[in-house]
């Protein structure tokens, strides 16, 4: 018999046992995998992103799945209290662009190995290899769990298996199932922070393939022509369609805009030139003025990388050794559109399995947002990536599960 009972020993169970122990609870972890804290261990390029050091109205707007859901939370537990908990182990932080929170040393390892050195300095009993096989519950209350081998009884329980995203190190959905049995809705699940798949010719034929393109901003629109989201940052054209920073961010947007109209394709704009068609038009017309001898691929080069330009040349149907002399007022237009606005066509994603985050999951609306109790159940208990939030990379989604494991664990071991 315990007093609260972990499943998964990842970023957000290991945060829970941790605080459910801290106030002198009997703790019992359960993993079903070889290893504790498993993707920590290679988050971040194996660095660790910790948390995000920006304040808290941009953290939200950085998580764009249900990140205001996180206001309660953050009113008892936030990112600022993340980074005061391991550097008061002896882990130092710091800070680099857009408010990225690492350890010093570069390690992520040193995450992991304080939350472990925890675990044993708060006794929490921990189990490895045991995979959870249902939740036991009478009408009202959580009462324990069932293993292969054994029942465990447990006054509460907190649910921390993670997603389905990055399964290797042991997010396979297994606690959805759960969750839906203890009269849980779990939100249609989709792949976020993903590379995006395209059929264009120019993807197929590999004329792009490993181009980067360079503080682009890139949008994705919806079924009507209106933007829906709008990053500016790196992009890689691949041998499968697009990938990079910008495209990972828009992923999910592209996603959900697809799910929502029957599987069609997504329109995604590239803008080389943030400004109107019109304005570049005029740009274009005095710089081939100016050079009127020129060649207009030598002219235009200043605008944007090379290889690049010259698939714009080709989109636009203009010839790009034609001189500034030669070229017509509508040639010029075609060009600056394609500068301006060029479109390709998604035609999905890659799966959930090479995705960094699993989008959708146990629906916030069930949780208490304080707590992190269920609304159903009483003494259950859910933190982390199972939970319908996600955000974009960048420290977000661990600040995510580090904060709803630690309230979780506190609040289980008050249940």
């Amino acid at each position: 018999m315990y007093d609260v009972i972990v499943i998964g020993g990842g970023t957000a169970g290991l945060m829970a046992a941790v605080a459910a122990a801290e106030q002198h609870k009997k703790v019992l972890l359960l993993e079903k995998g070889t290893k504790l804290g498993n993707k920590l261990a290679i988050s971040g390029g194996g660095r660790c992103n910790v948390t995000n050091r920006l304040p808290t109205e941009e953290i939200i707007k950085n998580i764009p799945g249900n990140g205001r859901f996180l206001y309660g939370p953050f009113s008892i537990y936030n990112n600022e209290d993340i980074i005061q908990f391991f550097e008061s182990k002896g882990v130092a932080l710091k800070e680099e662009d857009h408010g990225r929170m690492f350890p010093v040393s570069d390690r992520a390892r040193d995450i992991v190995e304080t939350l472990l050195e925890e675990l044993e300095r708060v006794n929490v009993t921990i189990m490895l290899r045991t995979a959870v096989e249902k939740l036991l519950m009478n009408d009202t209350h959580v009462i324990g769990v069932r293993t292969a081998t054994t029942d465990f009884m447990a006054t509460s329980v907190i649910v921390a298996v993670g997603g389905k995203a990055v399964p290797h190190t042991g997010s396979t959905g297994d606690g959805y199932a759960w969750a839906e049995r203890a009269g849980h809705t779990v939100t249609t699940l989709f792949p976020t922070e993903v590379p995006l798949l395209s059929q264009e010719k120019f993807i197929q034929n590999k004329t792009l393939q490993g181009l980067a393109l360079r503080d682009t901003a890139v949008s994705v629109l919806n079924a009507k022509g209106k933007t829906l989201i709008t990053h500016k940052m790196d992009m890689l054209f691949t041998h499968f369609g697009v990938s990079g920073p910008a495209i990972l961010r828009c992923s999910q947007f592209a996603v959900k805009e697809q799910m929502k109209n029957g599987g069609k394709p997504v329109t995604l704009q590239i803008q080389t030139i943030e400004d109107k068609a019109h304005n570049v038009t005029q740009q274009l017309q005095k710089l081939a003025k100016g050079e009127p001898k020129k060649a207009l691929k030598n002219t235009y080069k200043a605008l944007a990388v090379e290889r690049w330009l010259l698939f714009l040349f080709e989109q636009a149907g203009l010839d790009p050794n034609k001189t500034g002399a030669d070229v017509s007022q509508a040639e010029l237009r075609a060009l600056a559109e394609q500068l301006t606005t060029f479109t390709m066509q998604i035609s999905g994603s890659q799966p959930m399995e090479k995705a960094f985050v699993t989008g959708g999951g146990v629906s916030v609306k069930e949780i208490e947002p304080k707590t992190m109790a269920s609304r159903k159940m009483q003494g259950l208990y859910f933190c982390g990536e199972i939970l319908d939030i996600h955000g974009y990379t960048g420290g977000y989604n661990i600040t995510a599960a580090l904060v709803t494991g630690r309230i979780a664990g506190m609040s289980a071991a008050n249940c």
